[in-house]
């Protein structure tokens, strides 16, 4: 299954989920699909949606899922990682009005520069880059959340 997830910020990605029942029209997606569309204005026609979802159900659909296509949100995407799911990441763009600036690209090309996911800001791109992702071998993402909090409690405890 293919798990959308845009995020619940009141900004729109009907772009991502237009073009995701296009492919299904035309054949090029043949798996299940969910998506959880948040403030978008677009409605799936040709797979399952819910506008939002709870913690747990969130949780629920990322283990369930065989790949996790999202938006630019940085808490998303690590979860995908943490969870080994292949992961494509459809920032929102300023030039669609889907966000007020570009931040989305920047964080989605961070992450492909490190090969932790796959990059899709353009649509046109989508298909061939799902089945890229059920086949490409993805970096191990390194946490370095203690690194970090150890150095602010060391500076905290020399002050």
């Amino acid at each position: 299954m293919i798990f959308i997830a845009v995020g619940t910020q009141k900004f729109p990605l009907d772009r991502l989920l237009r073009k995701v029942d296009e492919l299904i029209v035309s054949g090029e997606i043949t798996q299940p699909v969910f998506a959880q569309i948040g403030h978008s204005a677009y409605r799936p026609q040709k797979y399952d949606y819910t506008d939002f979802l709870s913690s747990d159900e969130f949780s629920e659909r990322i283990s369930q899922c065989d790949l996790l296509l999202t938006h630019s949100g940085v808490g998303t995407i690590i979860t995908g990682i943490q969870n080994n799911k292949p992961t494509i990441v459809f920032p929102r763009l300023a030039k669609y009005a889907e966000h007020v600036d570009d931040h989305q690209l920047e964080i989605a090309t961070a992450f492909a520069e490190k090969n932790l996911v796959l990059l899709c800001n353009d649509g046109d791109d989508l298909a061939e880059l799902i089945g890229k992702a059920m086949q490409h071998n993805f970096s191990p993402y390194h946490s370095r959340r203690d690194k970090m909090i150890s150095t602010i409690k060391d500076y905290l405890d020399s002050v």
